[in-house]
């Protein structure tokens, strides 16, 4: 573990939150170093979700193509999670993260040299997409465990919900500067910046000390020859007979399942029921945004006070009613504000999730556990197909409304079945 240090004269900028309990984790140097990195990947990730659509669309012209790019991104996911959950056990983490932004950086250059020059093609879109998912795949758990290498596990909560506060900054902050730079200046503007802010990340990362490599063995004894597959199956065990991980995973794969997908019929209530059209939409993803961002905020303040457990089946039972009421609203303010507390009670199902696994998990196995944290979003995949096709064969309200409301039933069998859940700090 690193005691707090500066980072130099950006400390200077830095020292009004410092002050303040919400940042405390921010004193921690190395935390710090990792955390600015994750402002600027958080903003490119997020300027990446309207500039490639945008891209592919404008390029096509094809509804089918703007679905496919997206959907090819979840292939690596779903084959490679479990090789790079062992990967970030096994291997040098602050490697694969630089090498994963490098990579990226590179192909967002790449991209808007070849709008620039007029050379772009579809398949060039797809081919990114797959690789960027790839390198991905590897960098998210061994980026997400490394932030416990860096700070002491009494302010994990704090650490976690900082990063929350990121993301959920990064959503609504990012897609507007990717429509305002394609607006005025191309879609190769977009990416150029995307590129800077990747430059930008890596200079904070490569700041980063070395932390000392552990053995990825199950009973933490060295084992170089243990293989990739045991390794994987290790993981899987140790997530399974672990109680608390057990359950935090659990509760994450029921909300993915379940209750998140009701994003994708969005459109639906935007354009059949509301009659906002698609500025509407993106007012309720907003409201959405701010409930996400002032639940992150109060985690980072409580920080480790908190009883996760509780608050885990609690927030995700809640995420689960406030969505099917929602789908009952006919008004469009009334939508709004329903949509804040949806954003509110969302973040149980992330923050505190992320922290009980790292929190439950020794660091020879941090990085399995997040990864099989991280295909949480292949079910929440799968969740969106279901709720299509249930959608297809009632309507779009019954659907979300039948599907929240059983993510939450799914919490109180969680909370009636698993009593040592309830103890879960």
């Amino acid at each position: 573990m690193v005691p707090p240090a500066s980072t130099g004269g950006f400390r200077r900028f830095l020292d009004p939150l410092l002050k303040l309990r919400t940042f405390e984790a921010l004193h921690y140097r190395e935390f710090r170093l990792l955390w600015l990195g994750q402002v600027s990947l958080s903003l490119g990730t997020w300027m990446d979700q309207v500039a490639r659509g945008w891209l592919i669309y404008e390029m096509t012209d094809s509804t089918f193509q703007l679905g496919l790019v997206r959907g090819i991104q979840a292939l690596p996911l779903l084959l490679l999670s479990p090789i790079a959950g062992s990967a970030a056990d096994r291997f040098d983490r602050k490697l694969q993260v630089m090498i994963a932004q490098v990579t990226d950086g590179l192909m967002y250059a790449a991209i808007a040299v070849l709008i620039f020059t007029g050379l772009i093609q579809p398949w060039h879109v797809y081919l990114t997409s797959f690789i960027k998912s790839a390198v991905n795949t590897f960098e998210q758990p061994s980026r997400v465990a490394m932030i416990s290498d860096t700070i002491p596990h009494s302010h994990l909560t704090n650490a976690i919900g900082l990063n929350s506060i990121v993301f959920n900054l990064a959503r609504s902050v990012g897609p507007a500067l990717a429509g305002l730079l394609i607006a005025v200046f191309g879609t190769a503007a977009s990416y150029a910046a995307q590129a800077f802010l990747y430059l930008i990340a890596t200079v904070w990362t490569v700041q980063l000390r070395p932390v000392p490599h552990v053995s990825s063995g199950f009973h933490g004894k060295s084992s170089p020859v243990t293989s990739f597959g045991q390794s994987i199956v290790e993981g899987w065990k140790f997530s399974w007979r672990n109680e608390s991980v057990r359950t935090a995973l659990l509760i994450t794969i029921s909300a993915s399942l379940f209750i998140i997908p009701f994003t994708t019929l969005l459109p639906v209530f935007a354009r059949d029921i509301l009659g906002v059209g698609a500025s509407g939409q993106g007012l309720l993803l907003t409201a959405m945004g701010i409930g996400a961002l002032c639940s992150a905020v109060m985690i980072a303040s409580v920080g480790d006070r908190l009883p996760r457990g509780l608050l885990m089946m609690g927030g995700v039972m809640f995420y689960g009613l406030s969505v099917a009421v929602f789908s009952a609203s006919p008004w469009f303010k009334l939508s709004f504000m329903l949509m804040l507390f949806v954003g509110l009670f969302h973040v149980s199902s992330h923050a505190l999730v992320q922290t009980v696994v790292q929190s439950y998990s020794p660091r020879e196995f941090r990085g399995r556990t997040m990864a099989i944290y991280q295909q949480s979003h292949v079910v929440l995949m799968i969740g969106s197909v279901l709720l299509g096709a249930v959608a297809e064969v009632w309507d779009a309200q019954w659907a979300i409304a039948t599907m929240s409301v059983i993510g939450s039933l799914t919490m109180i069998a969680i909370y009636m079945g698993m009593p040592a859940a309830r103890l879960i700090r």
